[in-house]
């Protein structure tokens, strides 16, 4: 990339600038990376105003066959534009090279497809039959259509997997769209505006896409009155301002927020085999991922032998440049992230926990050690609160009891995983934990068909599967008077 990029809104069909700008940096080196607009309540309003007339004014909800033709048109020009994104998403997300050949940009473009094939084929109208009523015969039935206005508000940490797998599905149910991109990650966002605007038939209005450091945009999607759904994935703490915010006038809200996942390594588990999964899952994008195990739980009498293992594993973390195939753990998204995650680890340490490796800032850029925390009291703020960086809690655990109990010891219930040499038991240990996705033996659950989400205050909705499809969907209840041939 030469120069700064310079990036536009997609705002009722039309890529837009705005009257001022803010800039992003690259995380790995803090350098420039470019500027976009600074999205301002009347932009948001604007935006809210072209979704809610795409909806209310043309055949978009009920056109199934120009919903299915425009999300296959997406799905090609992001296909086609693959290696632009790639090297956008490395540049800004601070994402290694590898890790755009999985979650972080070639699995989500595959969301689209997903979609655009699920359509084709879902029924939207479901036959209850006949029941008696009050002397007479009644037929009824039941048709989903699309919920309205939808807001959906990203992250930083996964922005193309987190847009399209908010986007994809509503569009796909019929709604309209307004999203809006993460303040510090803008430019990956607005590129998929661009490639809307430019490679698609999606109606103007249908979708808009906004950048903006102003925390007024969010107010507005948020609160008006023409936003039927608010779909957001963060922070807990946010999460909860933002149900508040949608309370005055009922709004339907998904939220996919914070974790404190619990990998348990169970007695009769391989050790090497479990360690390299906690070394490697929390290095994955920094630690930045909500659903991440952060919490290592291990057999007491085991806990100095897997620290050990745990922190060979981290030593074979390659951690730097993102743009180099072979680097495993970039960078943090910003000092002041990593200013948080440096406080955390210096205030676990006075608590009492034993710092085994890492805990150090790398310069330039905002990188931080792999980091690996050992005998964790599990009521402290480092066993409690989401970190959001690649920061282990080691705690030992007495039996099987005991581990359920500390692992269901959270706020949280997103994720969690178990490894057993008995399977069977393993699955048992699952079924007792309260979170919405779980990993036996290093199983992975994660893809386009499968239901995401969690328990607690880790949010509300699923994202995916069909169940991310019917988030966007209104159920109608239909009732007729059979007539018989005698009647008529």
């Amino acid at each position: 990339m030469t120069g700064p990029l310079v990036k536009s809104q997609l705002i009722e069909g039309k890529l837009l600038g705005a009257e001022t700008t803010f800039a992003s940096h690259n995380p790995a080196t803090g350098d420039l990376l470019g500027y976009a607009p600074d999205g301002t309540k009347a932009d948001a309003e604007t935006a809210v105003a072209a979704a809610r007339r795409a909806f209310d004014n043309t055949d978009w909800p009920t056109n199934t066959q120009l919903r299915v033709r425009c999300l296959r048109q997406l799905h090609q020009a992001l296909d086609e534009h693959r290696e632009e994104l790639r090297e956008l998403t490395i540049a800004e997300v601070g994402a290694p090279r590898q890790l755009t050949h999985g979650p972080q940009l070639d699995e989500p473009i595959g969301i689209v497809k997903y979609y655009a094939d699920l359509l084709e084929t879902y029924d939207f109208t479901e036959d209850l039959g006949e029941t008696t009523s009050r002397g007479q015969r009644h037929h009824r039935w039941v048709e989903k259509e699309a919920a309205g206005v939808v807001a959906a508000i990203l992250p930083y940490n996964f922005p193309n997997q987190l847009a399209l797998a908010k986007l994809a599905p509503a569009l796909a149910a019929g709604c309209t769209v307004v999203l809006k991109g993460a303040p510090q990650t803008p430019l990956t966002t607005l590129a998929l505006g661009e490639l809307i605007a430019q490679h698609t038939d999606i109606p103007a209005g249908v979708v808009n896409v906004l950048s903006s450091s102003r925390a007024e945009t969010g107010a507005v999607l948020t609160t008006h009155p023409d936003v039927d759904v608010v779909t957001f994935t963060g922070a807990t703490t946010t999460g909860r301002r933002i149900m508040a915010a949608a309370a005055d006038t009922v709004k339907r809200v998904f939220l996919e927020l914070g974790g404190k996942s619990a990998m348990i390594v169970l007695e009769d588990a391989d050790f090497a085999k479990a360690a390299m999964f906690a070394a490697f899952t929390i290095c994955s994008h920094s630690g930045q991922g909500c659903a991440l195990t952060s919490r290592l739980l291990v057999p007491r009498d085991q806990h100095d032998r897997i620290v050990q293992l745990v922190a060979a594993g981290m030593e074979r973390v390659q951690v730097g440049d993102p743009t180099d195939p072979k680097t495993a753990m970039g960078p943090l998204i910003s000092e002041a992230q990593r200013d948080k995650v440096d406080g955390m680890v210096q205030r676990a340490v006075a608590a009492g926990a034993t710092l085994v490796r890492g805990g150090r800032r790398i310069d330039p850029g905002y990188f931080y050690e792999p980091t690996l925390l050992a005998g964790v009291d599990p009521d402290s703020e480092i066993a409690q609160e989401e970190v959001f960086g690649p920061v282990l809690a080691v705690i030992p655990f007495d039996d099987d009891e005991d581990a359920v109990r500390i692992a269901n010891n959270s706020a949280f219930g997103l994720s969690g995983a178990v490894h057993s040499a008995d399977e069977d038991r393993a699955l048992r240990i699952a079924r007792r934990i309260r979170t919405g996705t779980f990993s036996i033996n290093g199983g992975n659950y994660f893809a386009p068909d499968v239901p995401f989400g969690g328990y607690k205050q880790s949010g509300i909705g699923r994202e995916s599967g069909r169940s991310g499809f019917e988030e966007f969907l209104e159920e109608k209840a239909f009732a007729r008077v059979v007539v018989s041939e005698e009647q008529s």
